[in-house]
């Protein structure tokens, strides 16, 4: 899964449509987990493991999408569709998941990346990281027509600190950041995390940035740019390992990103913003489409207990991160 640091939002369509986006994003060590085995009789099984979610289908039937294990059903029938013939094939799609849906964390897009990947190993599909990004946006996007942005997918299939660019004729640019490894450790000295306890769906949030596009908006289109060129100003602070400047530029990207729609903040959120800056917090964020999910924060090393118990005395979860490099990997057993 992954932070989205800054220009969240600009690589949603249309606005990356018109003027192009860009974003800056880590992944973290939370994951989405998917297995793949051969069934010996003629269904198609698809489980959540840590929701105890179960569904089965003979392989002549429908699997309509109900709502229930959509995800799986559509990276199944766009395998079976794209590389398989369309020839379905008895076997059992499986996956659990550090986080839940609604996060923040690009959890869902992560799940995709993930039940594509393993379905890739499994068949021998030779895709690499662009070609799982792109499949699993196509899925989600398309064949389901979830709203929503296309950062989450790359940063999934890249892994590692990434700038992206999303550009007007729909190609998708991942630029890997070398970071040095001192300043990484003093990034996560000085990020806390913070899951509020509200899982949201970010389809209504995405919608009304899109609307907002369409429209014509200024303002939110204006909060947009900003969110942009504060992208290219935090992989500069990053490369440089000025993290003041980091912390600077993510706090006036968060101010920025509420401008974008009105649900993107809430009194839980502006509460919490509150309570964590009384406690030294220097910039905060929520992270994806805002509304609920985790919140993180920029914090001086040697403030980060005094914030923690400030945040442990609310209802929420506190923890730390860790940044990771490796993007979705596959093995057989």
């Amino acid at each position: 899964m992954r932070l989205g640091f800054a220009g969240g939002g600009t690589d949603v369509s249309p606005y990356c449509d018109f003027f192009g986006g860009s974003v800056l994003n880590a992944t973290i060590d939370r994951y989405v987990y998917a297995t793949v085995a051969d069934l010996d009789h003629r269904s198609v099984a698809f489980d959540i493991i840590e929701k105890n979610i179960h569904a089965e289908y003979d392989l002549a039937a429908d699997r309509p999408f109900d709502g229930v294990l959509d995800l799986h059903k559509a990276v199944y029938n766009r395998i079976v569709t794209d590389f398989l013939g369309n020839q379905p094939r008895a076997i059992r799609l499986s996956s659990m998941s550090e986080s839940p849906p609604g996060s923040g964390l690009g959890s869902s897009s992560a799940l995709v990346v993930a039940m594509v990947q393993a379905m890739v190993e499994f068949f021998s599909i030779p895709l690499g990281e662009y070609e799982v990004a792109q499949l699993a946006y196509q899925i989600e996007r398309v064949d389901l027509g979830l709203a929503g942005g296309k950062q989450d997918q790359y940063a999934a299939a890249f892994g590692g600190v990434n700038f992206i660019e999303f550009h007007q004729d729909g190609t998708t640019l991942v630029n890997q950041l070398k970071i040095k490894q001192r300043v990484v450790s003093e990034l996560e000295a000085s990020l806390v995390l913070y899951f509020t306890g509200v899982s949201r769906s970010s389809a209504d949030i995405v919608k009304q940035q899109m609307n907002n596009v369409l429209r014509k908006d200024n303002d939110s289109i204006d909060a947009m740019h900003q969110l942009k060129q504060e992208s290219v100003a935090m992989k500069r602070h990053l490369l440089r390992g000025d993290l003041q400047g980091f912390a600077r530029t993510m706090q006036a990207s968060w101010q920025a990103k509420k401008r974008m729609a009105v649900e993107i903040s809430n009194p839980l959120i502006a509460h919490l913003e509150n309570v964590a800056r009384r406690a030294g917090a220097l910039a905060c964020k929520v992270s994806g489409a805002g509304g609920g999910g985790f919140m993180f924060f920029f914090v001086d090393p040697d403030d980060r207990i005094k914030l923690v118990e400030a945040l442990a005395s609310e209802k929420g979860q506190v923890s730390g991160c860790h940044l990771t490099t490796e993007g979705a990997s596959a093995w057989r057993l």
